[in-house]
């Protein structure tokens, strides 16, 4: 029997956003955790979109998204944090960063 091939890794977009773009109905009947994601939106577009002229924010750029990403997964891993019932920091930043993949549409190739 030949050997299997090993299985890539999901890219971290993909990952978070099957994770958390779930929690995006909760939108619906949690005013206070729609109100914090929105928050998270607005610091990662401040941090990784190029200033934009109009009212309009740019959407971030897939390779940057993906970069934060990993980064936060990473820092996430190190505290060996577990996801809440609730609503946590982390929670609410993985919840954004799945949000503005699907708002800007950055699953639409490889990530990495």
């Amino acid at each position: 029997m030949p050997p299997v091939p090993p299985v890539p890794p999901v890219p971290p977009l993909a990952a978070i956003s099957s994770a958390y773009a779930p929690r995006f109905a909760e939108f619906a009947f949690e005013p206070a955790f729609t109100a914090a994601v929105d928050q998270h939106v607005a610091e990662l577009r401040d941090r990784l979109s190029p200033p934009s002229p109009g009212l309009v924010p740019h959407p971030p750029h897939r390779e940057d998204l993906a970069d934060y990403a990993l980064g936060f997964l990473d820092a996430l891993a190190e505290l060996d944090w577990r996801e809440p019932v609730g609503h946590d920091y982390a929670v609410c930043r993985l919840t954004a960063i799945s949000w503005l993949v699907r708002r800007h549409t950055l699953l639409a190739g490889d990530d990495r």
